[in-house]
């Protein structure tokens, strides 16, 4: 280990780029872990949505396409297009207390409108990470057919 450190400073005085290199990517691992923690909600597996609908039943909203939605969505799932989502509506102002989870097909859109949820309020808010690819992937079952 000693040599190691006595060869360090002439290490990074041959490689400054590789150097800059990686503390930049250091930095920037650090400050994307800084912000999920901090953005108010949470990115759930398949497996822990399951369990957060199995014992709390939040209200599921699926912000797919009406055709995606049709051709496949979590049970109890609500399609509610991008377009129309809007936290301030009425029905929504009602469970503000109450989980909310959110769907989308690849988990990018869902964690738009959930910032939107916790910046209107919202006390719990959940994201399933991946998307109904990564529900489709855990096998978990789907209903076809607009509810």
């Amino acid at each position: 280990m000693s040599l190691f450190l006595q060869r360090l400073p002439e290490f990074l005085a041959h490689h400054v780029f590789l150097a800059l290199a990686f503390a930049g990517l250091i930095a920037a691992i650090i400050g994307n872990e800084i912000a999920r923690r901090f953005r108010g909600f949470r990115e759930l597996t398949p497996g822990a949505l399951t369990l957060l609908i199995n014992r709390e039943n939040p209200l599921l909203v699926d912000l797919s396409s009406a055709a995606d939605f049709e051709k496949g969505h979590i049970p109890t799932a609500r399609n509610v297009a991008m377009s129309q989502f809007d936290p301030e509506n009425k029905e929504l102002a009602k469970v503000k207390e109450l989980p909310v989870a959110l769907v989308c097909k690849t988990g990018a859109t869902s964690a738009q409108a959930a910032a939107r949820l916790v910046k209107a309020g919202f006390a719990k808010v959940f994201v399933l990470g991946g998307g109904m690819g990564a529900w489709r992937e855990a096998a978990l079952p789907t209903a076809k057919g607009h509810k």
